[in-house]
This record gives structure tokens, C-alpha cells and sequence, in this order.
């Protein structure tokens, strides 16, 4: 029984290996590259749209609902990344019903890598929504005595939504090999249903937090500029 898809090796050369997380997550990105270009190759504004462009604007009006919800902002600067990571992780996991197919999610250098993209994402939008110095001065609020502890909160989160991810999904894969090895009939089916349900619970639950990050840095900076704000009135008599 194998931990994870990072133990499959597919192909070596010397010392560089060709794994199966990195075979699977190609194939979900060019799935995802393919799906995107067929799906909008003929849009259409016109009273009659064809059921995949039906399907697709389901599927972007609510992810757009979600991150107006959670972020109350509009979702047009968030759609990209947000609906990727989103999609990224909900088809690697339904993908796992293919025989020979191993979620990327299982392996904890994808999730990290995921998580990292997030940890990156949070100061640029900030940045870009507020200015550097704006966005950098909330580190030191409210005291510079607080920047390392503002740092350190930061890259706890980020190795926890690693962590939390790579652990839902691999508890969901032993379990199944488990009963596999106990049951190889009833069981295994159940409870790979489950893991689809659970695969795609994960992936609304990491983009949901990912936005949640990103509107927090923006929401931060918002509130300690009105604290900075000077109010109006009682100096002007007397």
C-alpha cells in the first residue's frame, strides 16, 4: 500500500524521478486548459444558450455568490484565483473514481505548493487594493512589538492550510485501502463515495479560506485607515 502518489515512481533518470503527482497534476491542468478553451469556444449572448454554457454560468455566478459572501466585495478581482484554486482541487479529487488515477491532494508537497500560492496572493492583493505602505503598515499595528508575532500568524496559516487539506484527503485514501483489504466489495464503493463528498467539501472549504485571507488584508487596512482618519468638529469654537 502506497502513502501517496509522491512514492509511485513512474519514470527515473539518475536522481530526477517522474512521479505520479506530477503526472496526475498535469493531466487535471491540461483537463482544466482543455475544458476551459472547449466550453467558451462558442459563447453566445443570445436568448438561446447551449446547456454547457448553461452549466458554466451556474458554476461562475456561484463562485461569484461565495466570494461577494464572504468578502463583500465584488468578485471580479478574486474570480481567477480564487475559482481555480476552487476548480483545481474539486476535479483532482472527483478524477480519483479513475482507475489509475491518484489525487495530487495526496501528496503534501501539492498542497504546500497550494498553500503557498495563497501566502503569496494575500499581500499582492492587498497591495494592490491598498499600496504597499498602507498594506505593510497593518504588520505593525498596533505596535511594531506585534511584527513578529503578524509574521509568524501568517506562515502558521499558510502550513495550515496545507496540512488540513493533504490530512483530509489521505485519511479518506487509507481508509478506503484499508477496507479494501478487509471488504473488497460493499465497502470500498461506499466509502469512496464519501471521499468524492469529502474531496469536494475540501475544496470549496480551501477556497472559501483562501478568500477569507485575502478580504481580511483588504478589510485590515480599510479599518486602520478610518482609525487614522481626524474627526471633524470640537476644535473649531473657542
Amino acid at each position: 500500500m502506497t502513502l501517496g502518489p509522491d512514492s509511485e515512481v513512474i519514470w527515473r533518470w539518475g536522481d530526477a524521478a517522474l512521479t505520479a503527482t506530477l503526472v496526475d497534476t498535469w493531466l487535471v491542468m491540461g483537463l482544466l486548459t482543455l475544458g476551459a478553451w472547449w466550453l467558451t469556444r462558442r459563447l453566445s449572448e443570445g436568448p438561446s444558450l447551449s446547456r454547457w454554457q448553461h452549466l458554466l454560468e451556474v458554476l461562475v455566478t456561484g463562485i461569484d455568490d461565495q466570494i461577494r459572501q464572504v468578502s463583500h466585495q465584488e468578485p471580479g478581482r478574486y474570480r481567477p484565483f480564487v475559482g481555480t484554486l476552487f476548480l483545481f482541487i474539486a476535479v483532482s479529487n472527483l478524477l480519483e473514481v479513475v482507475p489509475g488515477f491518484t489525487s495530487p491532494m495526496g501528496s503534501l508537497s501539492t498542497t504546500t505548493a497550494l498553500a503557498i500560492c495563497v501566502f503569496v496572493a494575500v499581500p499582492l492583493y492587498g497591495i494592490a487594493r491598498e499600496g504597499p505602505v498602507a498594506y505593510l503598515r497593518h504588520y505593525l499595528t498596533p505596535s511594531w512589538l506585534m511584527l513578529p508575532f503578524n509574521v509568524i500568524g501568517e506562515l502558521s496559516r499558510t502550513v495550515a492550510l496545507a496540512v488540513r487539506l493533504y490530512g483530509n484527503i489521505m485519511s479518506g485514501t487509507l481508509i478506503v485501502a484499508i477496507l479494501l483489504s478487509l471488504t473488497p466489495y460493499v465497502f470500498p464503493v461506499l466509502m469512496q463515495l464519501l471521499g468524492l463528498l469529502t474531496g469536494m467539501i475540501q475544496a470549496y472549504i480551501f477556497a472559501v479560506l483562501a478568500m477569507v485571507y485575502i478580504a481580511s488584508a483588504a478589510s485590515a487596512q480599510r479599518a486602520s485607515r478610518r482609525g487614522r482618519r481626524p474627526t471633524d468638529g470640537g476644535n473649531d469654537h473657542g
